[in-house]
């Protein structure tokens, strides 16, 4: 078996992509595993593993939402403090829903948002193609907007989408006191305010404070289950009662209303688990490797380099170079392949000419790392690209 889905394509790029996950599943020692990088076969073993210690076995089995997706759901709202919450197939779908329904009852169908924020990157003009809103940038600098750039918009909005961390930007996070004063901003302009929190789990060290205060700063909490927790897919959209009854019928209507979804459940279950609780330790770490980048790449004599936050504000940060991304990426596999270390991922050309970004996640293995390992798997990585 290739391991590939559908059609075999001998081409390049198959190749090349084939080599990466090699190198990934080879690699003795990395910083994180990858979503990918697991087998089917690895992959049903650990899913019944986890049924097994975060579910019921003998339960019956779920229907369109029962059961133990709607465990799942009441886990979630009573974590984020909120009186409801609806299991979605993916925040996507989560985010259209929650912003139309939010539309409906503001009477205003703009939404202020960085043009960094997903639904304007990722989505392909979701929000307008399918569910006809249109959107607002209180700024374009590569960080959350301000309480001034709120209250500047010198146009009306119904509600206010903050991405929590900014992903593309960085992984970026305003402070406590501007988050509270940018979602007060909202509100004197007669806005509702959505977190986009599909990695709000891993922002309570950043900010000192526990989940559901943070959840407490917004109208609605849409957060998901793969990103930071390791689960297969879905999200969850937390917030009113009232909102969050009207979100699932819009579900329905997206086509989101799933016959069973017990895998994707269980696999979150998990992560709560599993994952939530540790995400502060990888926090808390990340800004030892980010340390160990820098110091790395100066005593490697690399004339220009840039670590992404300098101190990451959560467990994930970019690392820039001058180089082509493709010299990058490849230097990163051998490195895998021939050292069974594997340090960064895939490289991507996507900014500034002349510069490459990749994104680098701590996680559970990236925890018997010490800044020396980080040092030394640098200088082996620099050497590659003479």
């Amino acid at each position: 078996m290739s391991g590939t889905y559908g059609p075999e394509e001998d081409t390049e790029e198959a190749r090349e992509t084939a080599r990466r996950l090699a190198a990934w599943r080879g690699a003795e020692r990395a910083l994180a595993h990858r979503p990918q990088q697991p087998t089917l076969g690895e992959r049903l073993t650990e899913l019944a593993r986890a049924a097994r210690e975060v579910a019921d076995p003998e339960a019956d089995i779920d229907l369109y939402g029962d059961g133990i997706v709607a465990d799942l759901e009441a886990r979630v709202a009573a974590l984020l403090g909120k009186e409801e919450a609806a299991f979605f197939p993916t925040g996507t779908m989560a985010q259209q829903v929650a912003l139309r329904c939010w539309a409906g009852r503001t009477g205003n169908p703009t939404v202020a948002l960085h043009p960094l924020a997903h639904p304007e990157v990722h989505e392909r003009e979701a929000l307008t193609t399918v569910s006809g809103l249109r959107t607002v940038h209180p700024t374009t600098e590569p960080r959350l907007p301000t309480a001034d750039e709120v209250h500047g918009l010198d146009e009306p909005f119904g509600t206010l989408m903050l991405e929590l961390p900014l992903r593309d930007a960085g992984f970026v996070l305003p402070t406590w006191e501007e988050l509270e004063e940018v979602c007060e901003a909202a509100r004197a302009r007669d806005a509702v305010v959505h977190f986009d929190g599909a990695r709000l789990w891993e922002c309570t060290t950043h900010f000192g404070r526990p989940l559901d205060e943070i959840a407490a700063l917004a109208d609605s909490v849409y957060v998901s289950f793969y990103k930071s927790l390791g689960g297969i897919s879905g999200a969850v959209l937390a917030g009113p009662r009232t909102l969050v009854e009207e979100a699932r019928a819009w579900r329905h209507r997206y086509g989101g209303q799933v016959f069973q979804q017990f895998p994707a459940a269980i696999a979150a279950l998990a992560g709560l688990e599993r994952e939530l609780p540790r995400l502060p330790e990888y926090v808390a770490h990340a800004r030892v490797v980010a340390q160990a980048l820098r110091e790395g790449f100066a005593q490697s004599g690399v004339p220009w380099f840039r670590v992404h936050p300098e101190v990451p504000h959560t467990h994930q940060f970019q690392v820039w170079l001058p180089h082509d991304a493709g010299t990058l990426t490849r230097a990163a596999v051998e490195q895998a392949e021939e050292t069974k270390t594997s340090l960064f991922g895939r490289w991507s050309a996507e900014g500034p000419p002349g510069l490459a970004v990749t994104e680098v996640t701590v996680a559970g293995p990236g925890l018997s790392w010490s800044a020396d390992d980080v040092r030394a798997a640098v200088a082996d990585f620099v050497r590659r690209l003479a």
